[in-house]
């Protein structure tokens, strides 16, 4: 029998910082290169970082690790991380960021307005890191700590810091310590941070999209909407939903494909490929409520994938199909969080044609209320 793989772990940009500073910390005092930095992660585990370099000059020290996804990379996987340490007349332990590093400049996230993108728990594993150090050293001085990343500001390009309002680089980030593969974690996070994001803002209707093609679309069909108010939920429809709702936003815009949404309009609200197949016979039955005859529903029974449904029934001439689509979606988004929301739908072609258009509140039909 074949052997699964098991998937190795990665570490956050937030436990590099901390195995940087700490080696930049010792080689400033103790006159030496340091070769490696042994942390503690927040889970507890104790790990050893290599060093990709450490330099020191009298005044400052500098080391560097590599960031490691892991079997999860993401787009700061290889990249440098880098941290600068040197003393300071103000007792305590002052972190900034540097080249590659982002600031954050909207409210909503758990930095402040102003400061360098590092997170709390980054910030609070490289302070216990520096105290460590000191401590054992037996000093008492102010410690200046500078994380920077060279060429943070071309990854960052790839990531949603700029719609979070975070400009210049990457953010330092880790609750944990490490990466696990492949975890749906990091994903949810995300959401729910750029929704915190959009609420901070005063956004209360946020547009929520499968993917960037759609969110494309989305945006030129609702181009009164600030940036921050469109969300990628990927697959995670119900979560997002829910989120929305826990955070008092009051009107929700759904835009993706037949594929995806096809699996909403029958109440499936995690819609990964592999999640649960589309039900054809559900969509044939929207299909004859649309007034396909016989023939063409068996076909629709028949058919091979979501977007092959939609083919047929723009060649039919049926636009009626994707209208009760759309209303099924909303019945089953509403349903999902309780009502509580006006929830409207659109569905797209890939090329960008919109097929159809629905809005409901509470599971009635409306004429489009999309505002606040």
């Amino acid at each position: 029998m074949e052997t699964k793989k098991t998937l190795r772990e990665g570490y956050t940009t937030g436990s590099c910082a901390t195995a940087a500073t700490k080696a930049a910390l010792t080689a400033l005092i103790t006159g030496q290169v340091q070769a490696e930095a042994t942390i503690r992660l927040p889970i507890g585990r104790v790990v050893t970082f290599s060093l990709a370099s450490c330099s020191f000059d009298g005044e400052t020290a500098t080391a560097a690790v590599v960031k490691d996804g892991g079997d999860d990379p993401d787009a700061t996987h290889g990249a440098l991380i880098v941290s600068t340490v040197s003393w300071t007349s103000s007792p305590g332990v002052h972190i900034d960021g540097g080249e590659g590093v982002g600031r954050v400049t909207k409210p909503g996230l758990p930095v402040p307005v102003g400061e360098a993108a590092i997170n709390p728990v980054p910030r609070q594993m490289i302070r216990e890191a520096v105290n460590e150090v000191l401590a054992q050293y037996g000093l008492h001085q102010g410690v200046k700590v500078v994380i920077s990343v060279p060429g943070g500001e071309e990854i960052a390009k790839k990531t949603l810091n700029a719609r979070l309002g975070i400009i210049g680089g990457i953010s330092i980030l880790g609750t944990r310590g490490i990466v696990v593969p492949f975890s749906t974690a990091a994903y949810r996070a995300s959401i729910v941070q750029a929704l915190q994001v959009a609420k901070a803002n005063g956004c209360c209707h946020v547009v929520i999209t499968t993917g960037g093609r759609s969110e494309k679309y989305a945006m030129q069909e609702y181009p009164h909407l600030p940036e921050e108010a469109f969300i990628e939920m990927g697959d995670f429809v119900g979560f997002t939903l829910k989120q929305c709702k826990r955070l008092g936003i009051k009107t929700v815009s759904m835009v993706g494909m037949m594929g995806k949404f096809s699996k909403v309009a029958q109440g499936v609200m995690m819609v990964h490929s592999k999640s649960a197949p589309v039900d054809f016979g559900f969509l044939a039955a929207i299909a004859e409520q649309a007034g396909a005859g016989p023939e063409l529903a068996a076909a629709v029974r028949g058919a091979n994938t979501a977007a092959q449904v939609g083919d047929m029934m723009q060649e039919a001439g049926c636009t009626k199909f994707f209208e009760l689509l759309c209303e099924a979606c909303c019945r089953a988004a509403l349903n999902e969080v309780g009502g509580g929301l006006t929830v409207a739908t659109s569905i797209y072609t890939m090329n960008g044609q919109r097929l159809g258009k629905a809005v409901q509140t509470d599971g009635d039909d409306e004429v489009d209320r999309c505002r606040c």
